[in-house]
């Protein structure tokens, strides 16, 4: 199979991003503006374009045309302030009809302040829309506070509640746009998420069971590559691969969110971060790339991801993250962790051995260690490290010697790139028996 690329468009459509209002009295999930066409495509062309980037092999050929619309919904914040959030719509159409099952989709992590999933050109779009919307599956992927059309102030990274009312409430919105977009639900709601994603469905999942399962009927849940051990993972002496980026913005993020995280800024961060760390992420104009190359974060030199951590913090906050239960940033992990609670519909944990951003060893196996602790029989894990090595892998397997390019390439791919159609191959495995 050729490379996948996950960043490769299935079709190019222009996307006019408006500015979005917020707020007002609105029930969450209500539209607060009149949902926006922004491509349709058939399914000649996204099987064009599966087939150029390879992706085919996986997602097979399209079913059905694609309709992409964006929704503006009401919803809360952080700590249950009303505000609004935006979303991409995949409606299935042409040679299908519904009704349709609904996928909700969380998203990977995103640094980018404008980016929108209502876009076809988007690789992370693309790749929902060739895998279950082209399959017969109607999605709805929100794009989280404090992104796009959403006007709250920042985004509360990796905090379980808020991304778990903006999948609901996503999933809400859904519901009052097929009334206008001409097609229907069957009812059936399955979650998913990749990365910050799988931690944000999963937190979805557990909300609605708990909360409100006569409102949404939750048939399946696939969670992948999720850091569902958030406070286990604050516990490991080495930095795990995009540390800059990554712990910087739950530390800030959860300062927001909670207050005490540390005193004053510069108590976590070196110089120059502090100057401007708390405002960084997510960027109106920079990427993953220009944070580095402009020196915003650490990275350009080539720094170990230990190195990059050490560069950005002080020594004594992770001392004290490491060593003290006590410590604010470990309490307000444990309250994000998502352990000790029982999925009632099926659950499907998905990652890669060789995840060097979201370890498998740290966050699916403590998960599944978890679930089986309390003999629940309706989750289980699969590993797709052996898929991604004989696709990626020189020779059918892992690359071994740290200094070679191809060991660069290939551990700096695997989480971003090469992971997530193999996992979401498993999820739609799942879906296909509930749907």
């Amino acid at each position: 199979m050729r490379q996948i690329h996950v960043l490769t468009a299935v079709a190019a459509a222009s996307l006019l991003v408006a500015c979005g209002g917020g707020g007002g009295n609105d029930d969450r999930g209500a539209l607060k503006e009149t949902p926006a066409t922004i491509a349709s495509l058939t399914a000649a062309q996204i099987d064009a374009g599966t087939a150029a980037s390879g992706l085919q092999a996986l997602s097979g050929k399209a079913k059905c045309d694609v309709k992409v619309v964006q929704l503006n919904y009401a919803t809360v914040g952080a700590v249950g302030e009303t505000t609004n959030a935006s979303a991409a719509l995949l409606v299935p159409g042409g040679a299908c009809s519904g009704p349709f099952p609904l996928v909700a989709y969380a998203k990977g992590t995103d640094v980018q302040k404008p980016r929108t999933l209502a876009n076809p050109a988007d690789g992370e779009t693309a790749l929902l829309a060739a895998m279950y919307a082209a399959q017969g599956y109607a999605v709805v992927a929100t794009d989280y506070l404090g992104f796009a059309k959403s006007t709250y102030a920042y985004h509360p990274y990796l905090h379980a509640d808020s991304e778990a009312t903006s999948v609901i409430d996503s999933i809400r919105a859904a519901r009052a746009a097929s009334l206008s977009q001409g097609f229907s639900l069957s009812g059936k709601v399955m979650l998913t998420g990749y990365s910050q994603g799988g931690h944000s469905s999963m937190a979805a999942h557990r909300a609605i069971e708990r909360d409100i399962p006569g409102e949404i009927n939750v048939v399946a849940g696939a969670h992948l590559a999720g850091p569902y051990n958030l406070s286990g993972s604050l516990k490991i002496p080495t930095a795990i691969a995009g540390v800059q980026f990554f712990v910087p913005y739950l530390v800030t993020a959860w300062q927001k969110v909670y207050g005490g995280i540390y005193s004053n800024v510069t108590q976590a961060f070196k110089l120059p971060y502090s100057n401007y760390i708390e405002t960084l992420l997510p960027s109106p104009t920079l990427t993953y790339t220009t944070l580095v190359t402009t020196g915003a974060l650490p990275g350009a030199s080539g720094e170990t991801p230990t190195q990059a951590r050490d560069a950005v913090f002080q020594p004594d906050f992770i001392t004290d993250i490491q060593t003290n239960n006590n410590s604010p940033l470990y309490l307000a992990a444990k309250k994000n962790d998502l352990l000790g609670w029982n999925p009632k519909a099926r659950t499907l944990l998905c990652g890669g051995a060789g995840d060097p951003t979201v370890p498998p060893a740290v966050h699916m196996a403590v998960a599944q260690a978890d679930f089986n602790s309390r003999n629940l029989t309706n989750v289980t894990s699969v590993d797709v490290d052996a898929m991604i090595q004989a696709t990626y892998g020189p020779g059918g397997k892992a690359p071994t010697d740290p200094t070679s390019a191809a060991f660069a390439t290939y551990y700096g791919s695997y989480h971003g790139t090469y992971e997530p159609p193999f996992c979401h191959l498993q999820a739609r495995a799942v879906f296909d028996t509930v749907k």
